[in-house]
């Protein structure tokens, strides 16, 4: 098979070394993909100077008619899309179809923030030396912008970096997650039918070392990362004076109180522990029950979770698909088996069929097991008791991370106490950390990163606020 070409400034570029792309449920190679050289970075980094000048310069409402003229392409590529994201990433179709409609709804949310990025006249007079005078205060885009997206969402979470970097009037760099570079491909190729200057447009299918020399690279204003905690802040401690943004990894916990209604909760940490087997930053690791409901609980969650359906992610009617690799699932089996050696029990699942992890469920699990205080990234959930409600608000901030979290419970009261006291970036009342809409503020704090995303909140990431003051006395 002939390898994918990657983009740089518009042109369609290859090269004679290609890394393969793998079904993760099958471990066939569904494409080669060219892989850039340091010539190829360089070349980009020029292309994009050029086009965050031409970018700038682009009238509000132009930049809105692209990304608005890329959201109906992507509608007519629905399905290409959709196939995509299950063949490069063992996504099931329920899944990719959810992807894709949510990435469609960034880059419309996006074309309407273009045309409304916000300003402030500020009045000087405050003291006398201020009469005659009047602030003036707009947001500029920084110039380039790189973008690194993770394989777990690689459509949306690209969309959620690409988009408001033009909304904004920056040029921009995506580098794709090796394992999912096909639907970053198709994506730039969209946006260059969409109009967008071709000079703004890079996508590099390139390695983790060369997208480090992007990071370091001072031509780059900003850089923009989704993926593991560890990555994400050694690329932060050598990025030098460029803005960075982070979102990194969670272990979020799940509140049930005794008031809760419990069988909507059950129904939503078996979606939200295990959807995207588990492969994502806010999915539920840790679902902490009040004692008194405990049991009661415990039964109808887990009914949930045995009725989802693990297997071929290309069908239907799939709930559970594989894991991005085998390697993968092996550290998630490995994980389990360390906490049973060390006293968990094994409630449901705990088997693994290559890169095919059945949704696990441990209890007995103590806060030091990496099972708890880690992120395992996998279809794998804990679940403990709890006597307090203060009791609960602390185990869910016994981790370094704190993304986001999820309380169920009819009391405003404990609604507030969670939202005040849980040390997270966004709390869920009555629904499970998962939970996201794309035009929300998003992101965490202690290890989750920092920075937030939501299309509003990353066009501000990706500004510059800059003041004039013009006295009227002259």
């Amino acid at each position: 098979m002939s390898a994918r070409r990657f983009l740089v400034g518009g042109e369609w570029r290859s090269s004679d070394r290609t890394f393969p792309v793998r079904f993760p449920y099958t471990g066939e190679v569904v494409a080669e993909v060219a892989l850039p050289s340091d010539r190829d970075l360089d070349d980009a980094v020029r292309a994009a100077q050029r086009g965050a000048q031409i970018m700038r310069r682009m009238p509000a409402h132009e930049r809105s008619a692209i990304l608005r003229r890329l959201h109906q392409l992507m509608e007519t590529h629905n399905e290409a899309l959709v196939e995509t994201l299950v063949m490069e990433g063992g996504k099931t179709k329920k899944a990719a179809r959810a992807e894709v409609a949510r990435a469609r709804q960034t880059v419309l949310v996006a074309s309407e923030e273009a045309r409304r990025i916000p300003g402030e006249v500020i009045n000087m007079d405050w003291t006398k030396d201020g009469e005659q005078r009047l602030g003036i205060v707009r947001r500029f885009p920084l110039g380039v912008i790189l973008c690194i997206a993770p394989f777990n969402y690689p459509l949306n979470l690209a969309c959620h970096k690409v988009a408001p970097a033009l909304a904004a009037g920056n040029a921009f760099i995506l580098k794709p997650a090796s394992a999912t570079p096909l639907s970053a491909l198709l994506l730039g190729e969209l946006l260059l039918e969409a109009g967008a200057p071709p000079e703004a447009v890079n996508v590099l299918t390139c390695s983790g070392a060369q997208a480090e020399q992007l990071v370091r690279d001072e031509r780059i204003a900003m850089f923009s990362f989704t993926g593991s905690s560890a990555v994400g802040w050694h690329l932060k401690s050598v990025c030098g004076r460029k803005r960075s943004a982070l979102e990194l990894g969670g272990n979020a916990a799940v509140i049930v109180h005794e008031d809760a209604n419990q069988a909507y909760a059950a129904k939503r940490i078996a979606f939200g522990g295990f959807t995207n087997a588990g492969q994502n930053c806010i999915s539920v690791q840790r679902v902490l029950i009040h004692r008194p409901i405990y049991s009661d609980m415990l039964e109808v969650m887990l009914d949930e979770i045995k009725a989802l359906k693990t297997g071929d992610p290309r069908l239907e009617d799939t709930d559970v698909g594989p894991m991005i690799a085998e390697s993968a699932a092996e550290q998630a089996e490995a994980w389990v088996r360390e906490a049973l050696d060390q006293g968990a029990q094994l409630l449901l699942g705990g088997q693994r069929d290559g890169a095919l992890m059945h949704p696990t469920v441990l209890s007995d699990v103590r806060q030091e097991m990496k099972v708890s205080c880690q992120e395992i990234f996998a279809p794998v959930l804990t679940v403990s008791p709890y006597d307090t409600f203060e009791e609960a608000i602390h185990i869910a901030n016994s981790t370094d991370y704190g993304l986001q979290g999820g309380v169920f419970t009819r009391d405003i009261g404990r609604i507030m106490q969670a939202y005040e006291q849980i040390e997270v970036g966004g709390l869920q009342a009555n629904d499970v950390s998962t939970f996201r809409m794309d035009h929300m503020p998003y992101g965490g704090v202690k290890a989750s990163g920092m920075g937030r995303e939501g299309v509003k909140y990353a066009i501000e990431e990706m500004t510059e606020p800059k003041l004039m003051v013009i006295n009227l006395n002259a």
